[in-house]
Parts: C-alpha cells; sequence; structure tokens
C-alpha cells in the first residue's frame, strides 16, 4: 500500500532521483513533471504496471496451497540433503562441499544465517571429469537440471555443461572445477537416493 498525502515536495531535497530524474524506460520524463506532488502515488501505478502479471486464480490458489506447506517441504529438504553428503563422504572418502557437514569451513557462517544446512550439496573426487559426466548420465532418481530447491532431486556437472564456456582458472574459482557435482536434494526418501548414487557410481 502506498499512502502519500500530495503535499510533500519530492524534489527539494535531491534525495528522490527515481521520482525526480528523466526515466528512460517511461519517455524520458521524471514522476515529478508528470504527477506534481502525487509522484510516489502515481509512478508505481503507471511505470510498473506494466511489468506486473495476473496469474489467474487457479494459479494463485495453486500458490497458496504450495504456500501453507513450504515449512514442511523445507524440513524434508534440509533432512535428507544431511543424509547423502553423510553417507557420500563417510562411505567413500570423497570431497564434499556442504555447509551441513561439522568439517565444513562454511559450518559458522551457516549457523550465523539459518537454523538448518540448506539442500544444495557439492560432491567431488580427484580426476573425475570424465567419470562425473558418466555419472550424471547413469542416476536414475535425480534429473539432470541446472536448479536448486526442487520437489525433485537434481544433478549437473558444471564443468562440461552450465561452465564449459570458461577457462579453467575460471571454473576453480567459481567452485566448478572438472571434478564437481552439484547435487539439490529433494523429498524423495534418502535411502532411495543414496542407492541411486552408489549405483551410479559403479558405472562411473
Amino acid at each position: 500500500m502506498v499512502v502519500e498525502s500530495g503535499k510533500f515536495d519530492w524534489a527539494a531535497s535531491g534525495k528522490f532521483p527515481s521520482l525526480t530524474e528523466p526515466e528512460p524506460a517511461y519517455h524520458g520524463c521524471a514522476s515529478t513533471k508528470l504527477w506534481g506532488f502525487r509522484p510516489h502515488h502515481q509512478s508505481p501505478r503507471r511505470r510498473f504496471a506494466r511489468l506486473w502479471t495476473d496469474d489467474g486464480a487457479v494459479t494463485r490458489f495453486l500458490t497458496i496451497t504450495g504456500t501453507e506447506t513450504l515449512h514442511i517441504r523445507m524440513e524434508r529438504h534440509c533432512e535428507n540433503a544431511q543424509k547423502v553428503p553423510n553417507s557420500w563422504r563417510d562411505t567413500r572418502g570423497r570431497l564434499v562441499s556442504y555447509a551441513g557437514l561439522e568439517s565444513s569451513p562454511y559450518r559458522a557462517w551457516r549457523r550465523n544465517t539459518c537454523r538448518k544446512a540448506p539442500g544444495r550439496c557439492s560432491p567431488s573426487h580427484q580426476g573425475w571429469f570424465e567419470a562425473g559426466i558418466k555419472l550424471v548420465e547413469t542416476v536414475g532418481l535425480f534429473s539432470h537440471l541446472a536448479d536448486i530447491g526442487d520437489t525433485r532431486s537434481l544433478i549437473l556437472h558444471p564443468a562440461s555443461t552450465t561452465h564449459r564456456q570458461l577457462t579453467d582458472e575460471q571454473r576453480l574459482a567459481a567452485g566448478a572445477g572438472p571434478e564437481v557435482i552439484r547435487l539439490s536434494i529433494g523429498l524423495e526418501t534418502a535411502a532411495d537416493l543414496i542407492a541411486d548414487l552408489d549405483q551410479a557410481l559403479a558405472g562411473a
């Protein structure tokens, strides 16, 4: 909600350039020139209304329904995300970048930021470029998608996909070296996800 009396001089102080300076997206006109002493009231309606969309009643209903169960889904995300990296690390001796691990350099930061670690982790193994590609192609439950936060578990080999246009040095700086696999853990049963990674690792 925007409340404005119409008596405030927005241009006097020079502190509101978004209202007093020419707006390229609106024919180079300043809000104060167009709407006088009511620019804060009119600007959102005139300049931004074209960017808003009406999703319709069904989409809004689905959004509300999904929001009501979001906290339950996030509990499952975090619970699964804790089990999968621990299994990978403990039984295979490979490196895992995950803020929920005791050994993670980001653990203190995570504790100050959120109650539980998020659902994404990055396992890796030295000399894994070709094997990483094979692993992504061999999993059954994981979907090969560059996304996060899905209800489904996702897997990606960044060095051969999303970051392939970068140099080796740039990929390493971005945490997307040739040996890195990125997992976004979903809502499936954790044991099934671990079993899927096991069989894919055997094939890779």
